[in-house]
């Protein structure tokens, strides 16, 4: 875990091939990352979520709507709020989640399709079709 503060430069002063941020603290972490959410509808029962959208679209579907979010738009959602995402183009964005969520993630990384429910279970998330 870093103890130092971590200043990002942005994309006009960063030297290509740049690392991708990557935060992790006590009470929640910032990734930057390319790609889609699982593809299912899901839920956090105890945990928020934030994106926002550096390059790229992401399409966001929830329980009764779908809506694209462009770059500089940031998205925020509630625990108890079913959700899933994809990237429309090549999207770079940052995730801001807690470490209980960044752990789920981890966890989901390389996981059959048919093991995600349970994992979601273990922490306190739920595929919902």
């Amino acid at each position: 875990m870093e103890s130092e503060p971590i200043i990002v430069p942005g994309a006009a002063q960063q030297e290509a091939g740049s690392p991708r941020i990557a935060a992790d603290g006590q009470s929640f972490a910032v990734h930057e990352w390319r790609g889609s959410g699982p593809p299912y509808l899901h839920v956090h029962h105890a945990d928020d979520e934030a994106w926002h959208v550096l390059e790229g679209t992401l399409r966001f579907r929830f329980a009764d709507s779908e809506v694209d979010v462009p770059a500089g738009t940031t998205v925020f959602v509630p625990a108890g709020v079913p959700h899933t995402y994809r990237a429309t183009d090549d999207a770079r964005y940052l995730i801001i989640l807690t470490p209980r969520l960044r752990e789920l993630i981890a966890a989901l990384q390389g996981a059959r399709l048919d093991q995600h429910p349970e994992i979601m279970r273990r922490y306190q998330s739920e595929v919902l079709e």
